[in-house]
């Protein structure tokens, strides 16, 4: 299956000119200030994308999505594009899962305290998940931010240990843009914005599973 990864579009999403394929994957936000006429623009984008297959999660400037569950957002939907929070799909075999929860920041969307309160999320993910698809990184993994910080969730990082999946895939952090393997794991920080709101000259990633 060939696969494409992106993610923090922010609302530029009709600057990419993407390959086609079997799967395209958006790891969360889609919208710059998190409002409908945002949210539908992305939609209207991503069913026209040259794919069979189309997953989405929100991020935490997806506010718009805050106030649905996921089973009120897939119903709008298009026939071939998937909502995930967390929750599953299968897609020809392949299990994928996929959250819009970060670690508590300012007041963004999709904000939870680290310890108890995120890892009752991470803790749903389940065993058999082939593709993993969070918004934000595990810690130490693609997650330094332009101040030298590592700002990854360790719980996620526990519960990606504990789960094994072949790909993680995430964004949030623009600076952490990259590949990087651990154990048994390929993590892809997808985003498609660099530090500066500004469309990478290579703003995705293609693999095949």
């Amino acid at each position: 299956m060939q696969i494409t990864t992106i993610s923090d579009t922010h609302g530029l999403h009709h600057q990419l000119q993407l390959s086609g394929g079997d799967l395209l994957i958006h790891a969360g936000d889609v919208c710059n200030r998190g409002t409908q006429e945002e949210a539908a623009n992305f939609i209207d984008w991503f069913e026209k994308q040259p794919y069979t297959y189309k997953v989405f999660i929100a991020g935490n400037h997806d506010f718009f999505f805050e106030h649905f569950t996921q089973q009120e957002i897939q119903n709008i939907l298009p026939k071939n594009i998937y909502y995930l929070n967390d929750s599953s799909i299968e897609i020809e075999g392949i299990n994928i899962w996929g959250s819009p929860i970060t670690p508590e920041f300012h007041n963004w969307a999709f904000n939870r305290k680290i310890g108890e309160e995120i890892n009752k999320h991470w803790q749903l993910i389940p065993n058999n998940t082939d593709i993993l698809i969070t918004h934000g990184p595990s810690f130490g993994l693609l997650d330094k931010t332009f101040h030298n910080q590592n700002v990854g969730c360790v719980d996620l990082l526990k519960n990606v240990e504990r789960v094994n999946p072949k790909y993680h895939i995430f964004g949030h952090i623009h600076e952490g843009f990259g590949v990087l393997e651990h154990l048994n794991t390929t993590f892809i920080n997808t985003s498609s914005l660099d530090f500066n709101y500004k469309m990478r000259k290579t703003p995705f990633f293609n693999f095949n599973f």
